[in-house]
């Protein structure tokens, strides 16, 4: 299976009944898939005119109760992000694919590329926190989109999954499971005002036509809905609760893998550079080389870094610039090496072991 098809499918599987979108290279095979199979499952394909009308309509969408997701590349992504800090401040649970290409601006619409990675987590205005997963595999296309709607749906945030060119477009055998795990979204209970948080600072959600009176607004906003947009304390408690709502769980969001713990010299991937560097280990069974593979970015799960407690250096290939290796040396006093990689290509075996021997 290609991997945006096996990202629809394990929407599908998801229950995903809405998809709003736009094609664009390299992520349109997901559009086309949901138009063939979104309405045989009882659901709604719906190509809008452009970007910013996909991300408005999921939006919509999802406040009618359904689970609801676009796909895009880089320019797209870009048209969404007024509207992507909207469902940030108004708690929409949505799901968004960037499957990445070389960029700015059209750059390499064929081409592979990782250079949206710090735009998803900081690219609208304000503050504001969301999950970022990045699969490296065709079989992590289909399981990570599950992942997606469950962690949008349980925490009333955009989810994003930051695949890439290599990825969307690999074709591997992989295995479909009879039925996936699904996390609704709780309910809010009569009598609760729409905006109260609970324990887990997440709101119970008010389904539209289910006999809520909901205000939705992306003003600042009380917890009725109203907006409140010259009270200093009301946007203070508002902002630091959709910012903390995630960061608190930060610990339990966190999903990555960790060969070799005992390392001194250690790769740190997520995404397609993660197969190049899975190759070098298989290539030198006598080397203790170390692989902590990210398959959550955002929030940066940076406690897996102490797996590696003899680490001397973490070595990070990325098809951008180095903006995940950024992230990595704050939070570490190992030194960083980047192994960045742009164009549309992907570090090879060769390249990697290479960097390693030039560590002394």
């Amino acid at each position: 299976m290609q991997g945006n098809v096996a990202c629809a499918e394990g929407a599908l599987a998801a229950g995903c009944s809405f998809f709003g979108g736009y094609p664009i290279t390299p992520s349109t095979e997901i559009a086309e898939h949901m138009a063939l199979k979104l309405p045989k499952a009882g659901g709604v394909f719906l190509q809008m005119e452009d970007e910013i009308g996909s991300i408005a309509a999921v939006i919509g969408a999802s406040w009618t109760g359904a689970r609801a997701m676009t796909a895009t590349s880089g320019p797209g992504f870009s048209l969404m992000m007024e509207n992507i800090g909207f469902a940030a401040m108004t708690e929409t649970p949505c799901v968004i694919v960037n499957v990445q290409r070389g960029g700015p601006s059209t750059g390499q619409p064929t081409m592979s590329g990782q250079a949206d990675m710090l735009q998803c987590r900081f690219g609208s205005h304000g503050d504001y926190s969301i999950i970022a997963l990045s699969p490296e595999s065709v079989q992590e296309m289909y399981e990570l989109s599950v992942m997606a709607f469950n962690l949008a749906d349980r925490f009333r945030v955009p989810v994003f999954l930051m695949a890439d060119e290599i990825i969307g477009h690999l074709r591997e055998r992989i295995e479909i499971p009879d039925s996936v795990q699904r996390v609704e979204r709780r309910p809010l209970n009569q009598g609760d005002l729409p905006f109260h948080p609970g324990e887990d600072l997440v709101p119970g959600f008010p389904r539209f036509g289910s006999g809520f009176k909901v205000h939705v607004t992306g003003l600042t906003h009380d917890e009725r809905g109203y907006p409140c947009t010259t009270n200093p304390k009301v946007h203070e408690e508002l902002v630091k609760r959709l910012v903390e709502k995630v960061e608190s769980k930060r610990h339990e969001i966190a999903d990555y893998r960790v060969t070799n713990p005992d390392a001194e010299r250690v790769f740190v991937t997520y995404g397609s550079p993660s197969r190049s560097v899975e190759q070098v280990i298989h290539d030198n069974p006598g080397e203790e080389i170390g692989h902590l593979r990210f398959r959550v970015v955002w929030p940066f799960p940076e406690d897996a870094l102490r797996e590696f407690k003899d680490a001397k250096a973490f070595f990070v290939p990325e098809q951008n610039l180095g903006q995940i290796a950024r992230e990595i040396e704050r939070h570490t006093s190992v030194p960083v090496i980047r192994l960045p990689r742009f164009g549309g290509s992907l570090h090879t075996p060769e390249e990697l072991t290479s960097a390693l021997g030039a560590f002394k």
